[in-house]
């Protein structure tokens, strides 16, 4: 997907992007596999403010993406490549022989009316999920389970890719595009190939307009507020980092810098091996 620029004729348009959606070959979605989405404002039952700077933006509509690939050994065509507002990856309307419609997360590459099948007999081809045990070494993959028959969980946004490097006592080793190294249980699926829409991060929003059409309300700096209102207002010397007495915080005190935020009991942490910044992992 290449972006598009303009000419800097009017003051949004000196930096503003688009993806100019040329992959995408169907604009509306599959109706019997869309949600309505109710939109809370941050608001709790209790019409509380529980997460601040939501509001507003265009009205969506929830797809239902298929993240188990559950119907083993049957053919799939792909029908339809989509544009998901919630998601920064494509989606690929599959039909199935017997008639059943899905979405999944589509690789980039994909094109319409190329077969796809998922399960343990399926060709490692691009788009077709296999076990982890099936992969073959060193290949690019996606959307991948942590539990067997849980449903993929990491490695689902655009441009996202991760690689097998090796298979032992029952684990495969990933790594993860963050740079982590993790075992993951070798009857985990995972999809073949890189997810689509690799040139998202290279879209610049450009005005404030934009972030309001996805419901994204704007929120000031606590350095900017007077010291009643946040532990980081007031003062003659502003810095952006802190710097001196001041440690930049939430409105409520939890340090926003230098805080590491991951329990170090988590269950999870025996099967990272190398943690993102490339240090090895210390499990007891």
């Amino acid at each position: 997907m290449p972006v598009k620029t303009f000419r800097p004729l009017t003051p949004s348009t000196r930096y503003i992007s688009f993806g100019d959606n040329s992959d995408i070959t169907k604009t509306k979605p599959e109706k019997s596999l869309v949600e309505i989405r109710k939109k809370t404002g941050g608001r709790n039952h209790y019409g509380r403010v529980t997460a601040r700077g939501i509001g507003g933006g265009h009205k969506q509509k929830i797809r239902i993406v298929d993240f188990k690939r559950k119907k083993h050994g049957v053919e799939a065509t792909v029908s339809a490549i989509e544009y998901d507002p919630r998601r920064t990856a494509r989606l690929a309307l599959l039909q199935y022989k017997d008639g059943e419609k899905t979405y999944i997360i589509a690789p980039a590459g994909l094109k319409v009316g190329v077969k796809l099948m998922s399960g343990p007999t399926a060709a490692p081809d691009l788009g077709n999920a296999l076990p982890l045990s099936l992969v073959p070494v060193g290949l690019p993959i996606h959307n991948i389970e942590m539990v067997p028959g849980k449903g993929a969980q990491m490695v689902r946004t655009a441009g996202g890719s991760a690689t097998l490097m090796s298979r032992d006592e029952g684990y495969a080793q990933i790594r993860l595009p963050s740079g982590e190294i993790r075992r993951v249980n070798q009857d985990c699926y995972a999809t073949i190939g890189q997810v689509s829409n690799s040139e998202h991060e290279n879209v610049v929003l450009g005005k404030a307009g934009r972030s309001r059409h996805r419901g994204i309300r704007p929120i000031s700096r606590g350095v900017a507020r007077n010291p009643v209102d946040h532990p980081n207002g007031g003062g003659a010397g502003k810095s952006k980092s802190g710097g001196g007495w001041q440690q930049l915080t939430s409105p409520w005190g939890l340090l926003a810098k230098g805080y590491r935020t991951r329990n170090k009991k988590k269950i999870s942490n025996r099967f990272i091996l190398v943690r993102r910044d490339g240090r090895p992992m210390k499990n007891k």
